[in-house]
């Protein structure tokens, strides 16, 4: 049986005072399963991006993303395009990072502890991040186009800062369809008290639940190159 999750994000316009052509964008992306909220609401990114097309990309910027107990840290990170992340390996044993699904496409190959790799990301959307050695890894790295964004903290709640003028709203998150995500899009003009309408989607399985190895092929317990997992 499908489970189903429901983002319903309202997304309130205020002037902000102190900048006199700005707004506060302020909003919430609320998640519920078979119903009911969940505890945690984190984990949204929303962007708007001028439908003129004159917006002024955020700089490239570095960040980094640890292997520790086997697991990402973050699971989740938002970069301008063009940005860089650095994959240092803190536990005491070889990892793998790649990434082949979508997004930009890498394969770090075997390193061992202490050391770290870098990948710059220069396509825009999800990127989506696995070990070779270790299938209960995963994580995401989301590059966006537009310097305005936010990602959604534990209470499911946003703000981002915007000139006034036409914007193309998007919604993404991680255990949503990606049809379902392109009808939160919408376009709306930033000049006063705005509200947008609440939208439910079908939760699928997330690509973390049942990937492929970096060959395609389900994981095994012996590393193509004879490496034993620890």
């Amino acid at each position: 049986m499908r489970l189903r999750i429901t983002i319903i994000v309202s997304i309130t316009f205020f002037a902000a005072f102190a900048t006199a052509q700005n707004f506060d964008v302020t909003g919430s992306v609320n998640v519920t399963e078979h119903g009911q909220k969940v505890s945690d609401q984190s984990g949204a990114v929303v962007q708007l991006t001028p439908v003129d097309g004159d917006v002024v990309q955020a700089p490239p910027r570095t960040a980094r993303m640890t292997q520790k107990d086997k697991r990402f840290e973050p699971h989740l990170i938002v970069i301008p395009v063009g940005s860089s992340v650095e994959f240092p390996n803190k536990d005491p044993f070889f990892h793998n990072v790649f990434s082949v699904y979508q997004g930009t496409k890498f394969d770090l190959g075997l390193y061992e502890a202490g050391t770290t790799k870098t990948v710059r990301f220069a396509r825009p959307g999800p990127s989506f991040i696995f070990c070779n050695v270790h299938p209960e890894m995963s994580a995401v790295i989301f590059s966006v186009k537009s310097p305005y964004y936010a990602v959604t903290g534990p209470n499911g709640t946003f703000s981002i800062n915007v000139p006034s003028g036409e914007y193309k709203v998007t919604v993404w998150f991680e255990r949503a369809r990606a049809d379902d995500l392109q009808q939160l899009t919408s376009t709306i003009k930033v000049n006063g008290v705005t509200r947008v309408p609440a939208f439910a989607i079908a939760e699928s399985p997330s690509l973390a639940s049942n990937h492929k190895n970096k060959y395609g092929r389900d994981y095994d317990h012996d590393h193509p190159s004879g490496y034993k997992v620890p």
